[in-house]
């Protein structure tokens, strides 16, 4: 008995020094292979909302010291091709867009929101010979009746749709502002984390403005995604960003990326209104509070600064 006690003793301890071994040549390969990594192409090399998403990536790989480069695909795709393509494999091998039940089913998501939750405080472009509809607003059942741009595959399209507002989808980014332009919407709701560089770097009309006393909110995640036979590149990806959340280098980033925007916008003297997001996964972790930045709370100087 003593025996076959010290044989199963001994079989337990060269299987837990096997699965140390094995973890240990995962790290080597790991850091040792040399990773391409495949992005979408912006619509044009003024497009700013790529910044911020790929300098948190390069820190996050920084953060594992692994050697890769970061390249931007051939052609240029929106948001549902390259969905699409990354599902299939094909042209990129990452995308960064905001979660649903669907898009997680279809692809494997790194669950951590690279904007903190700021993709879901919508503030409204306008166009300013309509400014006035927006004067008397104070419930959220003034503001449904009006027309709402948005894409035609976004999540936030559902999301609106099933707070009862109106939407008018169109097929590709650009066309949204022309319809704005071209007063045959309202209003077209965007994220604060992507408001400014948008005013700021689009060729916009001048008749197309920031609507100044208003946002509404739902919770929603912005996170990397790849495809789901990829969970090597997935866990490489996440141990980086949580390298970087805790030596605070995350937060120094997203603070002074979004600082000027959240000045600007000052979602805590607006009126805000909050609706439910049906199409939010349950793996969601909004009780992770490290994860989520609250404007109406936070000011853009109040992440922690650890370094």
């Amino acid at each position: 008995m003593k025996k076959h006690i010290f044989t199963l003793l001994r079989g337990r301890t060269y299987h837990g020094i096997g699965l140390v071994f094995i973890l240990l040549l995962w790290t080597l390969n790991v850091s040792a292979a040399n990773w391409s990594i495949h992005y979408p192409r912006p619509i044009n090399e003024s497009d700013s909302r790529h910044d911020y998403p790929l300098t948190l990536l390069k820190l996050a790989l920084s953060k594992t010291g692994v050697r890769y480069t970061l390249t931007p695909s051939e052609r240029i795709l929106l948001q549902g091709k390259a969905i699409r393509q990354l599902k299939e494999n094909r042209e990129i091998n990452i995308v960064w867009v905001m979660t649903d039940i669907q898009r997680e089913k279809e692809l494997l998501p790194i669950r951590i929101p690279i904007h903190k939750g700021l993709i879901g405080w919508r503030v409204f472009l306008i166009n300013q010979d309509l400014s006035a509809k927006f004067h008397n607003i104070r419930e959220v059942r003034n503001l449904t009746p009006l027309t709402a741009l948005q894409g035609a595959e976004w999540p936030d399209t559902k999301i609106l749709q099933s707070n009862g507002f109106n939407v008018l989808t169109v097929s590709e980014f650009p066309e949204a502002f022309n319809r704005l332009e071209l007063k045959q919407g309202d209003f077209f709701p965007r994220a604060v984390s992507e408001v400014l560089g948008e005013l700021n770097a689009l060729s916009l009309d001048d008749d197309i403005v920031l609507e100044p006393s208003l946002v509404m909110h739902y919770p929603a995640a912005m996170y990397f995604f790849v495809n789901r036979s990829n969970p090597t590149m997935a866990r490489l990806i996440e141990t980086g960003l949580r390298r970087a959340l805790e030596d605070g280098s995350f937060d120094n980033i997203f603070v002074s990326h979004h600082r000027e925007a959240l000045l600007k916008v000052n979602v805590a003297e607006r009126k805000v209104f909050h609706l439910e997001n049906p199409l939010l996964p349950k793996e969601t972790p909004l009780d992770d509070k490290a994860l989520w930045f609250d404007p109406q709370i936070h000011t853009p100087q109040s992440a922690p600064n650890k370094e």
